[in-house]
């Protein structure tokens, strides 16, 4: 897999990445806006931050092609502390983010990306993929009530419309993004016919200007630390969550390889910026990744682009971006929904092990239900359990009787915390004859639980009054063995050097 496009682009990939770069920045305009407003701060909050993230991750991060900006899994978070303390408690935390994602960073944790299974990774895809498309509703909805009657068939028609073009566009052309395309007709026809329906500037304003900047305003004092302290760490971990497990998925769609430890370094960059000059910050956003992938935009200039164009959005064309109908933004979106969800893993749930498909269910639920982190996590760790207990069943031993009439019990699989009581379950020390031998050639002694496992072993063999040689242990093992140190035979030629995942060594 390369790692990432090496050569310059052509002139048609450099139209390609411009062109998609715009219309991935009308799709952020409306994402930004609400969750700016979910977060309880204005909306100009929400898109200087999606302006700010979107431009320094696509110049400097590790996925050329992966969008950033205000997300809604941190806007979540936020809301808590905003209620409470206020919008300037919010830009320090996000500082702090920043900071805490700098030294992810740093000590290139990134790295650990790498270790989240692929049933994770599909529980990831489809569960954002219904969060994003359940976030369309609240374009359906005015001061919590839901649209009724003409307003809601003219929306819903619109929406059809947009995502008729969108997918049947490519069928004649490519040379143009179809969601684009979709975009500027409907939003035509609406102008052209009069027709009366929701627009961005619906949503609120935004006009303004240049992001200036500003130092939150809070007393430097460990009260303020401890209080921002938890936000910044849960902001930071969802962030780096959300975005490193895009990366992932931008990865496999493009056969190309990122830099997680380089995604990090930026996302901490953008977010140490975005507080300074008061916004929300962000993490990498799935939808508008996925628009821009699709598009075939592969490189830097698309992101840039879409930063840009947002600015000038703001600055120069905030009158006609709020005339845009959030139909065609919407059915944009729904299709982006359709195409980032995994169908062929509902199909694959028969045919996968049953704990892959507990997984992949699992993961997409707490998605929805509560956020990102949780069923990462929960899957992540899930998976982990799953794996020891398979390799716990696998310890076993092949039993036989050498020359000397000794018992050999050679040993087979590797001896960790979960496959102990299998291990010890293996041995007779009341019925094995007086000599006994373990052999551990074939096998791995993996923990400290696995050395305790070996010396209590050595503990039931000596009060039976039977002598216990135990061959083949690596010198890590024999380090920190007790009572069973003495029972062993040292080969120096023949014995394994492999290392004992135990915090006594080193």
């Amino acid at each position: 897999m390369p790692l990432l496009p090496a050569s310059p682009a052509s002139p048609a990939q450099l139209r390609t990445d411009l062109l998609s770069g715009i219309t991935v920045s009308l799709a952020l305009v409306p994402e930004a806006i609400a969750f700016a407003l979910l977060a309880h701060v204005g909306p100009l909050t929400g898109l200087y931050a999606a302006f700010i993230v979107c431009l320094v991750t696509s110049a400097l991060g590790g996925r050329p092609g992966m969008i950033c900006g205000a997300a809604g899994a941190l806007a979540v978070v936020m809301t808590g502390l905003v209620v409470t303390h206020g919008a300037e408690y919010l830009f320090a935390a996000v500082i702090l983010m920043g900071v805490f994602q700098l030294l992810f960073a740093a000590f290139r944790l990134g790295k650990f990306i790498r270790m989240v299974p692929h049933s994770v990774m599909l529980g990831f895809v489809n569960g954002l993929a219904i969060v994003v498309f359940i976030a369309q509703s609240g374009h359906f909805r005015v001061n919590g009530q839901w649209l009724q009657g003409a307003p809601l068939w003219t929306m819903l028609g619109l929406v059809v419309l947009t995502m008729a073009v969108t997918y049947l566009l490519p069928r004649l052309t490519k040379a143009v993004p179809a969601s684009l395309v979709a975009i500027l007709a409907v939003s035509g026809l609406v102008a052209a016919l009069g027709i009366e329906t929701r627009t961005v500037g619906d949503m609120g304003s935004i006009a303004g200007g240049l992001p200036s900047f500003h130092l939150p305003q809070v007393p430097l004092t460990l009260e303020t630390l401890t209080v921002i302290l938890p936000y910044s760490l849960i902001l930071a971990a969802i962030g780096l969550i959300e975005t490193l497990l895009t990366l992932n998925l931008i990865d496999s769609i493009t056969d190309t390889r990122g830099r997680p430890n380089r995604e990090s370094m930026a996302q901490g960059l953008a977010n140490i910026l975005s507080g300074l000059f008061a916004s929300m910050g962000g993490c990498a956003l799935v939808g508008q990744s996925m628009i821009n992938i699709d598009n075939g935009a592969r490189h830097r200039l698309s992101g840039i682009t879409a930063a840009v164009v947002l600015l000038g959005f703001i600055v120069l064309l905030s009158r006609w971006i709020e005339m845009i109908p959030l139909a065609a933004l919407v059915g944009v979106m729904v299709v982006v929904c359709e195409k980032t969800f995994a169908w062929g893993s509902l199909q694959a749930l028969r045919r996968i092990p049953r704990q892959d498909a507990v997984i992949v269910v699992g993961v997409t639920v707490i998605t929805v239900l509560t956020d990102l982190a949780v069923a990462v996590l929960a899957g992540v760790v899930f998976a982990a359990l799953v794996f020891a207990w398979q390799h716990a069943k696998e310890i076993r031993a092949a039993i036989s009787t050498d020359a000397r009439g000794w018992k050999v019990y050679t040993l087979k699989g590797s001896l960790f915390f979960a496959s102990t009581a299998s291990f010890a379950a293996l041995f007779d020390p009341k019925d094995d004859p007086q000599h006994v031998v373990i052999e551990f050639r074939e096998s791995k002694v993996v923990d400290h639980s696995a050395v305790e496992a070996i010396d209590a072993l050595a503990v039931r063999y000596r009060q039976a009054g039977k002598t216990l040689h135990l061959r083949h242990l690596s010198p890590d093992c024999l380090e920190i063995l007790g009572n069973a140190k003495d029972m062993v035979e040292v080969n120096a030629f023949e014995d394994p050097h492999y290392h004992i995942a135990d915090d006594r060594l080193g």
